[in-house]
């Protein structure tokens, strides 16, 4: 009995720190790419660019636990350097999932991506160009996207497109009483009239007695309810 119980002993100690907090290694991963293009900007690549602060060291004199840590990171420490942060608790808790993986040893790096490989699918198959240009007023411009959005954000945005609209950039699907559809992006609505921006970025006005309250678009759906 006394072996078995060593043995059990050996092989808890043996397995790495995020094992121990149940990380999976998207989380790890994940929680590199947010280190690496937020809390690098003071901490350093490495964890140990604040004086008397080494994140990677796996000891924290303000937090005892990860759901410490969490707090945190999102909450920063008063009348310190340490700023409140807009992470999510799953998005800080991603970060914490990163500083313990590399103080258990486990050498993650964040992605950096292949540029040339994104411009292709960007240009091609994804075919983001089709909405998402400066000029465009169809779609939000992109140029400034990576410096404005958190990696995450923006994984998240491509995946599912329709989770979190833009609140200028709505879509609408009008039929009026004559049967005639208009698509396109809603710029304003009122309680007598609707403006949209059709296909062709061309300003379509429709009083709102002759709109039926139903609209969609792709995988957005933006019904024409009553004027706020």
């Amino acid at each position: 009995m006394r072996v078995s119980v060593s043995l059990v002993i050996a092989a808890a100690c043996s397995v790495s720190l995020s094992a121990q907090h149940g990380y999976t290694r998207a989380e790890i991963e994940n929680g590199a790419r947010l280190f690496q293009s937020s809390c690098a900007t003071c901490h350093g690549a490495n964890g140990d660019t604040v004086r008397g602060t080494a994140l990677f060291g796996g000891q924290y004199r303000r937090a005892s636990s990860d759901e410490g840590l969490v707090r945190l990171i999102i909450e920063g420490i008063p009348g310190a350097a340490m700023p409140p942060n807009s992470y999510s608790a799953l998005e800080a808790g991603m970060i914490v999932a990163y500083l313990r993986g590399v103080a258990a040893g486990d050498a993650v790096e964040g992605a950096v991506g292949n540029r040339d490989q994104g411009r292709t699918i960007f240009e091609g198959k994804g075919t983001c160009t089709t909405c998402h240009t400066a000029e465009s007023r169809m779609a939000p411009s992109l140029a400034e996207v990576g410096a404005i959005r958190r990696p995450l954000e923006i994984e998240q945005s491509i995946l599912d497109p329709s989770a979190a609209l833009h609140a200028e950039f709505r879509f609408v699907r009008a039929v009026t009483k004559t049967g005639a559809i208009i698509t396109g992006r809603l710029l304003n609505q009122s309680t007598f009239s609707v403006q949209i921006l059709d296909r062709d970025e061309r300003l379509r006005s429709l009083d709102r007695s002759d709109a039926l309250n139903r609209g969609r678009r792709g995988t957005t759906t933006t019904p024409i309810g009553p004027a706020a």
